[in-house]
């Protein structure tokens, strides 16, 4: 009984549940961020009709693990009957219907009746965001004006220029993916502050320090698991460092705090974890810092006191 449950496909309502559960498992916060002024919308039809039930709880996951600005989904024949097309390489997710049908059934006497039964059942979607060509419409623009957060310095952006990393601005989303070797990040408008945007900005550098053309570290493991949970607290630790350097907080970052539970279990299982994360999160730290051209000032000084001496 076991073994055809695991052979047979997984339904609709079973793929959203992993996900889901996976999601959970995770312990993420998507909601916790520190940016700002996005558009706050149900899922939308192309035609504008919002999602309901279900599908308003999985789409908004789905987008917000992706990174999609627009509330906007349709079908692939739909996004061309808009004029526009999906890229190439995107992938679809599901919307998930219940459509009702009639069926005749024996009753107790030996005769038959005839019973209303519903089945679920899914079809593919893409985001507005993975489609080019739609007009403006299918993409809503900030709730805010585009003004740019306070505590702009000009030795930051120079410094995390220097690294030279494959950066985009897009979405609502902060990410690596080690695969494209690319970083994403939200627009710098949609932060509170400027120190923010670069502690977040230094956080996925980190990560991006664990290419295989760089440190090698293993980044291909799936979320919830013991190695994507102590990649995170490497990037964690690297990030304080990179702040206790550069001057930067690490403690908005919140969405990082909910590792904590799969933190503990590492360390709890390995009393030397805690010192091979933090040696590889000196690593990656000094990496960045090579790559910035990062000066420390209190080096100086204590090479200064050193030739004193």
């Amino acid at each position: 009984m076991t073994k055809s449950r695991r052979t047979a496909s997984v339904s609709p309502a079973g793929r959203i549940t992993a996900a889901i559960i996976e999601k959970l498992e995770e312990g993420t916060k998507p909601w916790v961020k520190p940016w700002r002024g996005l558009p706050v919308s149900r899922p939308l039809r192309c035609c504008g009709t919002p999602y309901r039930g279900m599908n308003t709880f999985w789409l908004c996951m789905v987008a917000d693990a992706c990174g999609y600005t627009s509330p906007y989904w349709m079908t692939y024949r739909q996004s061309q009957k808009l004029g526009g097309q999906v890229r190439k390489g995107e992938k679809s997710t599901i919307a998930i219907f219940y459509k009702s049908y009639t069926k005749e059934v024996e009753t107790a006497d030996g005769g038959q009746d005839t019973e209303n039964r519903r089945v679920l059942k899914a079809y593919s979607v893409f985001n507005a965001d993975q489609c080019d060509g739609l007009s403006e419409f299918y993409h809503p623009k900030p709730l805010v004006a585009a003004l740019e957060p306070e505590g702009r310095e000009e030795r930051l952006d120079a410094f995390f220029a220097r690294i030279e990393a494959n950066l985009r601005h897009h979405g609502a989303q902060a990410y690596y993916e080690p695969l494209r070797d690319r970083v994403t990040m939200p627009p710098v408008e949609l932060f509170e502050a400027y120190d923010h945007y670069y502690a977040t900005l230094a956080h996925e550098l980190s990560h991006w320090t664990g290419h295989s053309s760089r440190l090698d570290r293993d980044l291909k493991n799936r979320f919830g698991s013991d190695a994507y949970a102590a990649e995170e607290l490497i990037a964690e630790l690297s990030s304080a460092i990179l702040g206790a350097e550069l001057g930067l907080p690490v403690t908005h970052l919140d969405h990082h705090a909910s590792y904590i539970a799969s933190w503990l279990k590492i360390l709890k299982s390995d009393e030397r974890a805690i010192l091979t994360a933090a040696a590889k999160a000196e690593e990656a730290a000094t990496l960045l810092l090579e790559l910035g051209e990062f000066q420390s000032t209190e080096g100086e000084t204590d090479v200064d006191l050193a030739s004193a001496a």
